[in-house]
């Protein structure tokens, strides 16, 4: 009798941009890719979701406040082997570059980096945004940190302002994936 290899835990952390409805793609890649999926949204995100859709393809809550000391514990989302955070925001990508933790989703992609979880971050922002300094800054920051920043020339790049709606459909879920190392066991 062998026994069966535990399957490897992704955590997905969807912000409030434009692809945030199409999450469930990345939800079924990954699962095809043989891993567990868990689903934390920003605040502003889970508008975006269908979140019933999401819950019932992980068998799980998708998360976006923290837990109270009397909820269940189960596996939590800051576990997991692997993270991508996508889309994201010019918010997040700068706040989480400067260590603030001020959601649930900042605090566990925080805690992932300090960890060395491999962690993919594929941005969906206009180029007035990421020409921005703070912006900038943030992405070279992230990336001296491990983070795998999917975004410039011959990666993810930023569409023109109020042009946005017109790449939802091309996001490049399987990317943050093969870029946090989520792949299907050999």
């Amino acid at each position: 009798m062998t026994e069966q290899q535990p399957r490897q835990f992704l955590t997905v952390v969807v912000c409030a941009a434009g692809p945030a409805g199409e999450a469930y793609r990345i939800v079924e890649l990954a699962q095809e890719r043989g891993w567990a999926v868990d689903v934390v949204a920003t605040p502003d995100a889970v508008p975006f979701l269908d979140v019933p859709k999401l819950e019932a393809m992980t068998g799980r809550t998708v998360r976006s406040e923290h837990r109270k000391p009397t909820q269940d514990r189960g596996r939590s989302p800051s576990d997991a082997d692997a993270f991508v955070v996508a889309p994201t925001t010019f918010n997040t990508v700068c706040k989480l570059a400067l260590g603030i933790g001020d959601t649930y989703a900042l605090s566990i992609l925080g805690e992932a980096i300090g960890r060395g979880v491999p962690v993919a971050v594929l941005p969906f922002v206009n180029s007035a945004l990421a020409g921005r300094k703070p912006f900038v800054e943030a992405v070279e920051s992230l990336r001296a940190e491990g983070v795998r920043v999917l975004f410039g020339p011959g990666e993810w790049v930023p569409h023109r302002p109020a042009t946005g709606g017109g790449r939802v459909t091309s996001f490049p879920w399987g990317t943050a994936l093969d870029a946090a190392g989520v792949r299907a066991p050999s």
